[in-house]
């Protein structure tokens, strides 16, 4: 039986667009309390018009400063008194990202957002959680994590491999003081990501593909198991292939 999420506490990072924008509309109808994180007020304040709900909270955050990621933790629980779900969603690639072209500083910026920044987020909850009894951690990674290829570039490849193996580790270490965590591995998703492709994706091609709104309900889905089930990791991929 699916659970109730009604009044869960979740922080979402990179809730001003895409898949955490999608997970923070779909887990605010389930009844959630949601906290929104990224870098730009602004994006953020459109999402929360967007939630027809009096419990959500706006708190800017790069991910890559741990500090910060402790401060704004420290305020969702101060205002909302614990989290229930954090679902980290940010996270970046870089135009010239293969190997002939990336650079040094590029490579840090996206290690530092997608694997950094993720591993920050995590630190940052699972103290409340084990004092609960209890908590998700619901990771965004990609299908880049669990293969290869010249597409996504070596440091995204590398950063989501690294969050794949840092959820399993969260799921052995973690599960007998009741939290779970799932890493989610989608295939091309219509997100802003996609506007640093080194070659651009056509409208049509971006309407075929995954959109936020599918990764959103996946998100409340995974959510809504109950506290005996974990969902280790789930591979979503469009129908449609552009690449044949």
């Amino acid at each position: 039986m699916l659970q109730d999420l009604n009044g869960q506490v979740v922080w979402i990072t990179g809730a001003g667009t895409g898949i955490g924008e999608g997970a923070a509309i779909k887990l605010a109808e389930a009844g959630c309390k949601v906290a929104l994180s990224g870098r730009r007020k602004s994006v953020l304040e459109d999402v929360a018009s967007k939630i027809n709900s009096s419990n959500v909270s706006i708190h800017p955050l790069d991910v890559s400063n741990n500090d910060d990621v402790e401060n704004v933790a420290n305020e969702i629980i101060a205002k909302y008194g614990r989290i229930d779900i954090g679902v980290f969603s940010a996270g970046i690639n870089i135009k010239n990202r293969n190997w002939p072209n990336v650079s040094i500083e590029d490579w840090d910026s996206v290690i530092n957002i997608d694997l950094n920044g993720a591993f920050y987020c995590c630190q940052a909850v699972l103290p409340g959680m084990r004092m609960q009894g209890g908590g998700l951690i619901i990771n965004i990674s990609s299908m880049a994590g669990k293969r290869a290829g010249k597409l996504t570039g070596p440091a995204y490849t590398s950063a989501k491999h690294g969050m794949n193996a840092m959820t399993e580790s969260l799921i052995i270490e973690e599960r007998n003081n009741g939290i779970r965590a799932t890493s989610i591995c989608p295939g091309e998703v219509a997100t802003p990501i996609l506007d640093n492709r080194p070659v651009a994706v056509s409208e049509e091609d971006r309407a075929r593909i995954l959109q936020s709104d599918d990764l959103g309900e996946l998100v409340l889905y995974v959510a809504q198991q109950p506290p005996h089930v974990t969902i280790n990791e789930i591979l979503i991929n469009p129908t449609y292939n552009r690449f044949e």
